[in-house]
């Protein structure tokens, strides 16, 4: 990447950013005394709240340096590397109900609610090893992104290191409360990085007129690129659906809203929000490609396209910009980072210390343990980053794909009530094995991922999940009434719900037009419970059209943008 030095109004913007933004965690979280308020926020969270923190926890530092570089060689094509998940998007309006009502801290709880204490356990294994993982990746991500641009003035583990100080201050005092308003605060930062260097570079191109004079027209083009068609994005949109809702963070930073609609429009728009930054991304990586082309500042090519965003960098930011340009990207990863601290301080004290090792104590002191742990975790993660990660990409993916495995037992056992637990366990374990079975057959990494080898890992799952479970005993009664008279129950008022509404639960959502699609995809007119289908599931339907609506929106925006 193309090196930029650090002149001393860079470093005070930086390092500013850093003691601020520590500040603010720091009063955010001062009221912070039991596990309620450090695991969830009490969940109170309002809308803008939940929208900067879907957005702040996914969105990562490599981003906007992948994809500038992937539309540099390319052209507008490269979009998809990022809008792949464009379609999966309006999705998320209908699954962010489900975090609020389950009612529970973690999803292994779920799992157990669902499924009985030993798929509780399983989960929480793998929930640990994805927290771990993930973190060790964003910070490796970062830390590279900004070694490399800064010509390597700062040292990749140096960096590591400093971002984990960080967020460990504000995070361990403040919880979820600190690291919720910190995503917030640093969303506007992610929004920076994503725009600040177009109208620094517009002119030198000439805008979009310019750009097109300069470049050949398919460069222009919305047509997927090589190795992104619509096979793969259909794979791609199936393998986020069903692992978004096995991600161990989601209930976290999906359900805790202060009631559902502030859970949905989170989610909704928060990630509607990382899509639009993409549109930036694009710009940028369109911008390097006219300048090189035209041979400004004596080059005329990049030997690496992921080269671009170091050279937008270079050329076009003014002093104290660079500076700017750190903190967006330590913004960008320090805002998942700590709340996956706290997630998986959540999850170790609840899911394993609490049932595992000491049942009966105070919540004070299940309070230090989730700090403890959330600590020791993301110290584990940070020696992972500083030893084992070596392609960043590589990691992600495999938690991804993991994920998915996961979810095909969760999201399944939510939308037919007929699966077990034995099925669960064979929809993870069978996947798992056809998958990785494979790519060694084929010589390849076992964290790779292809289309049809998805495909068929899939399928082998789902099939695994349906007849074990048709083989094996139900689920008892007791459990499942429960565990979905939650999930027809809105969630608004959760311990102060009227006790009529919990007895005819499904009829009170359906009257109110609160009637859950995924939890009643299988039965949609029994769940409608006598009522008009419209009327039954109107909150679910009016998100879900308008989310599709925005998606097509964007895409038409892309089209107007660089078409006509």
């Amino acid at each position: 990447m193309t090196s930029i030095h650090l002149k001393l109004i860079d470093w005070i913007v930086t390092i500013g950013y850093l003691c601020a933004i520590t500040i603010v965690g720091l009063l955010a979280g001062r009221g912070v005394k039991t596990t309620r308020s450090y695991f969830l926020g009490g969940r109170k969270f309002n809308k803008w709240l939940m929208i900067g923190q879907s957005f702040g926890t996914g969105t990562h530092a490599e981003m906007p340096v992948s994809l500038a570089g992937a539309v540099y060689a390319t052209g507008l094509s490269g979009i998809w590397f990022q809008w792949k998940n464009l379609f999966v998007t309006p999705f998320y309006w209908l699954f962010a109900p489900l975090f609020r009502r389950v009612r529970r801290t973690t999803t292994a709880e779920v799992m157990e609610d669902r499924y009985g204490s030993q798929l509780g356990i399983i989960y929480a294994v793998f929930a640990l090893g994805f927290f771990t993982i993930n973190m060790a990746s964003m910070l490796k991500g970062a830390a590279k992104v900004i070694s490399q641009a800064t010509g390597g003035d700062v040292p990749v583990n140096a960096l590591v290191i400093a971002m984990t100080v960080v967020f460990l201050c504000y995070s361990t005092v403040g919880g979820l409360v600190a690291a919720a308003w910190t995503d917030f605060l640093q969303g506007f930062l992610i929004l920076v990085l994503s725009f600040l260097l177009i109208p620094l570079g517009w002119t030198r191109v000439g805008g979009i007129d310019g750009m097109r004079q300069i470049l050949d027209p398919d460069r222009f083009s919305l047509a997927t690129p090589h190795g992104i068609g619509v096979y793969f994005i259909l794979m791609l949109t199936l393998n986020g659906l069903i692992g978004i809702v096995a991600q161990p963070h989601m209930i976290a930073s999906v359900g805790t809203g202060k009631d559902e609609n502030a859970c949905r429009t989170g989610f909704l728009y928060g990630n509607f929000t990382k899509r639009f930054c993409t549109l930036g991304w694009v710009v940028i990586g369109l911008m390097v490609l006219a300048m090189t082309t035209r041979g400004l500042y004596g080059v005329h090519s990049l030997v690496d396209p992921e080269e671009a965003f170091g050279f937008a960098c270079r050329h076009l930011l003014f002093p104290g910009g660079v500076g700017l340009l750190i903190a967006s990207v330590l913004a960008a990863n320090m805002a998942a980072c700590s709340a996956f601290m706290v997630n998986s301080g959540a999850l170790f004290t609840r899911n394993l210390y609490q049932k595992c090792m000491v049942r009966s104590a105070s919540d004070r002191h299940y309070l230090l343990v989730g700090r403890l742990s959330g600590i020791a975790i993301t110290l584990l993660g940070v020696l992972y980053a500083v030893f084992l990660v070596g392609r960043v990409l590589y990691s992600f993916l495999l938690t991804e794909t993991m994920s998915t495995f996961v979810g095909i037992g969760l999201l399944g056992g939510i939308v037919w009530p007929r699966a077990n637990r034995w099925g669960a366990l064979g929809s993870l374990l069978v996947p798992i094995l056809v998958n990785f079975g494979l790519y060694f057959a084929r010589g390849q990494r076992l964290d790779q991922w292809d289309p049809s080898v998805f495909l068929a890992s899939l399928l082998a799952g789902i099939s695994a999940l349906i007849l074990v479970s048709l083989l094996t005993k139900p689920e008892p009664e007791p459990a499942l009434q429960s565990f979905f008279r939650n999930l027809q129950t809105p969630s608004e008022g959760d311990v102060h719900q009227p006790s009529e509404q919990i007895a005819g639960s499904k009829q009170y959502a359906a009257a109110s037009g609160k009637q859950l699609l995924v939890v009643n995809l299988l039965h949609l007119r029994r769940g409608a419970a006598g009522k008009p289908f419209v009327v039954a599931y109107r909150e679910d339907l009016a998100g879900f059209i308008a989310g599709w609506a925005i998606a097509l929106g964007m895409l038409a925006l892309a089209w107007l943008l660089f078409k006509l």
